[in-house]
């Protein structure tokens, strides 16, 4: 996605926010001649993958979010939220992105990843690389740019399963509202995993998302 892994964006800034990498990634199907694919989605690829869900139904068979949220209800919310996240990204810019990454790591959010020291230095490596367009991407897609998709949910017709954490609490309640709003959503929750359920139990992970696919 803009703004992660080797991705160069050779456009203006809104190519990084949710309704242009939308439209980039339809088009990219249509591209490829692609008709219909599973769309598996985390975190702020799944606050994407929602926007693609309710928009582009028909691109898609079936559907897996993990630690995933439709975004903030209200507009007090979004403005606070997007104070913090302009905050954030000049931090990003402005300091030590090494220690940044640290830091950012050290959120309660990320508790349970810091057990095992391995895996999570491995995903620091990941994520050292990319310090403007990660804050790019906070600018422009960050929870509070977002439109809020709570109202919008029951549009989403496909097969969908909601994944979350055990220890994830905040995202686990989330996960819980839209299983209710989603009239199609199966919701599985990971005993002794926090927010990166596919990182932290990734057999695990692996069995849950085999057996919704397979079925």
């Amino acid at each position: 996605l803009p703004g992660h892994g080797e991705t160069i964006v050779d456009g203006p800034d809104d190519f990084y926010g949710m309704e242009k990498t939308a439209e980039c990634l339809i088009e990219f199907m249509n591209e490829k001649k692609i008709n219909k694919v599973d769309l598996m989605a985390y975190s702020m690829g799944g606050r994407l993958g929602l926007y693609l869900a309710i928009n582009y139904s028909e691109y898609f068979n079936k559907i897996i979010f993990e630690s995933t949220s439709p975004g903030l209800k209200t507009e007090l919310e979004r403005s606070e939220r997007i104070k913090q996240d302009e905050k954030l990204a000049k931090k990003i810019q402005e300091t030590d992105f090494e220690d940044f990454i640290e830091a950012w790591y050290r959120q309660p959010l990320f508790a349970s990843l810091r057990r095992n020291d391995k895996k999570l230095d491995e995903m620091k490596k990941t994520r050292i690389e990319n310090r403007e367009g990660y804050a790019l991407s906070l600018l422009h897609m960050g929870t509070g740019m977002q439109p809020s998709l709570w109202g919008e949910l029951d549009k989403i017709k496909n097969p969908t399963l909601l994944i979350a954490g055990e220890l994830d609490v905040k995202f686990k309640v989330i996960a819980k509202e839209m299983a209710v709003l989603i009239p199609t959503a199966n919701l599985n929750i990971i005993p002794d995993a926090g927010h990166n359920v596919h990182f932290e139990m990734p057999e695990i992970y692996a069995d849950t998302v085999r057996d919704f696919l397979i079925k």
